[in-house]
């Protein structure tokens, strides 16, 4: 089964980094109480980080290294969407060039760091053939279905789409200061 490309805002890999991982982390304290025993205090989780390394092969291999290190310039986070592991908003913390660079092949390593203000703490996976299945929220066919405390600065950024961007799509929206539950905004 082809899997479909991993994706961060602009940029689609032409094919799926070779590695991939994602590292959990919950902080812990411990404290000692008398006659030799302990208590643990769980502290709660933190960002997830997900890594990866690759290569880029063929006569436009330089060129998409250069494609995907413009996209690291780009401030902000943006939605990190992989084919198989769940969709997140992330930040892109690190590329690097594992290599002295040849026109035709570029390894390369990178690094996201999770935006911890859209964890939720539920686990979901990513169903490739619908563009909401990450958030749970949407209605399918690349719409969002807007439920309380969603504002259209929120709905943009989970999706990593600008202000400008998610209005152009939504031209029947005259405020987006005043949507409304049960809403659909177009995201794709």
């Amino acid at each position: 089964m082809p899997l479909t490309p991993m994706r961060y805002k602009s940029y689609t890999w032409p094919h799926n980094p070779r590695v991939y991982s994602i590292d959990y982390e919950r902080k812990m304290a411990v404290h000692k109480v008398p006659f030799g025993l302990y208590h643990l205090q769980d502290l709660g989780r933190t960002r997830r980080v997900m890594e990866g390394e690759g290569e880029f092969v063929g006569a436009d291999a330089y060129s998409q290294f250069g494609q995907l290190a413009n996209v690291f310039y780009d401030s902000g986070p943006g939605l990190l969407v992989h084919p198989l592991w769940q969709t997140a908003s992330a930040y892109f913390v690190a590329l690097r060039l594992e290599q002295e660079p040849r026109p035709d092949y570029v390894r390369y390593s990178f690094t996201f760091w999770e935006d911890v203000s859209y964890y939720s703490g539920e686990v979901r996976t990513f169903a490739p053939d619908q563009e909401t299945a990450a958030g749970g929220s949407g209605v399918g066919g690349g719409y969002h279905l807007v439920k309380q405390g969603d504002t259209f600065w929120s709905i943009a950024r989970r999706y990593g789409l600008s202000l400008e961007e998610l209005a152009a799509k939504n031209p029947q929206i005259r405020n987006p200061n005043l949507i409304r539950v049960g809403e659909k905004v177009k995201i794709a």
